[in-house]
């Protein structure tokens, strides 16, 4: 299993709380004013680490508004939009750049982004960010890969649509090149996805069939898929974010709010908490309650040489006598002395 490594100062593995990554994508509506507000929204969430994207339109696709070029698709959010006309509409002005990741350093986040092209990693690495993302829709796109992975940075990959093949292909490119510190980050593809189609069981096995650290890029409503993605294993949460979904925005309907932002970084630390080690018996903290089990009293008067009964031994809270199981041995014993009604059952009280 590939050992734990650092993020800037955040280390991520097992044996720490899960990175949790807000992503503002396009919500921050064409606006600088807004986008900042997000970032210092991310602050306050305790969210570990703040991405945005560094593409342009010319660097996505072909200004054309046919064909395949056009969003045609009735279940898509998107629909009837030309993709270069997305584009515009969601990509971050690359001089709002330094701003952002300033603004977040400032608060205490990791900040950085998800290039498209070269240029936008030559221009990344001119502002120093500290890791690299690849969206899933460029995960098979080796020759970016293989750019990226050069920088030496740490590198989350979304696994959303390739097929174990193309990962294959994908994780041998990336650290032929030079990634060290390699994520990948279970994901399915759809806005918003559904929980009946996230397969978050693939975790482990992309663990073990990489040997790599691997989390979750979570397009599903509420935060049950990511907080059950820490129990297997999940070291890395990715959740889109907006200050307000009512305010719109590209990927306002499936992002999460300031306040359920906040409640993801709780619940997923909890669940890694609870995850602990294999154990049974009592822990340090549970042994003071181990009075409150049940144990064998006597729960009426007794004279001296009175057999022990069912209705004078019973299995009761405390848990000061002896345990329930010697209840049937005990049955049919006679008493050396007088006990009265609830004393803890010992040995010496027979004969």
């Amino acid at each position: 299993m590939t050992e734990e490594f650092k993020i800037a100062d955040k280390l991520i593995g097992r044996n720490y709380p899960p990175l949790v990554i807000a992503e503002m994508s396009g919500n921050h509506n064409r606006s600088l004013e807004r986008a900042l507000k997000i970032v210092e929204a991310v602050a306050k969430t305790g969210a570990h680490a703040l991405k945005i994207q560094t593409y342009t339109p010319d660097t996505m696709t072909l200004d054309l508004d046919e064909r395949e070029f056009h969003i045609s698709d009735s279940s898509s959010l998107w629909k009837g939009a030309s993709l270069y006309k997305l584009y515009g509409e969601a990509y971050t002005p690359w001089e709002w750049h330094k701003a952002i990741f300033d603004r977040a350093r400032e608060l205490g986040i990791i900040a950085f982004s998800t290039p498209f092209d070269d240029t936008a990693v030559d221009f990344l690495e001119s502002l120093k960010v500290p890791c690299y993302k690849i969206a899933s829709f460029e995960n098979t796109d080796l020759p970016l890969i293989r750019r990226v992975a050069a920088t030496g940075k740490p590198l989350i990959i979304s696994t959303g649509m390739a097929t174990v093949a193309e990962l294959d292909e994908t994780v041998r490119a990336a650290r032929e090149a030079g990634c060290k510190d390699l994520i990948l980050l279970k994901c399915t593809s759809t806005y918003p996805a559904t929980a009946d189609n996230t397969n978050i069981l693939t975790i482990p096995h992309l663990r073990e069939l990489f040997d790599c650290q691997v989390g979750l890029s979570d397009h599903t409503m509420g935060l049950g898929v990511s907080v059950a993605s820490v129990a297997l294993g999940a070291t890395v949460i990715e959740k889109h974010f907006t200050l307000n979904r009512v305010e719109g925005g590209v990927d306002s309907t499936f992002s999460m709010e300031p306040a359920e932002m906040a409640q993801l970084v709780v619940e997923t630390e909890r669940a890694w908490q609870a995850l602990g080690q294999v154990s049974y018996g009592p822990t340090e903290k549970e042994k003071k309650s181990l009075v409150f089990r049940r144990s064998l009293y006597v729960v009426k008067d007794v004279k001296a040489g009175e057999v022990l009964t069912q209705e004078n031994l019973r299995a009761i809270r405390p848990g000061y006598g002896l345990p329930p199981k010697y209840l049937p041995a005990l049955l049919g014993r006679r008493l050396v002395k007088d006990v009265r009604m609830g004393t803890a059952m010992s040995w010496d009280l027979i004969g």
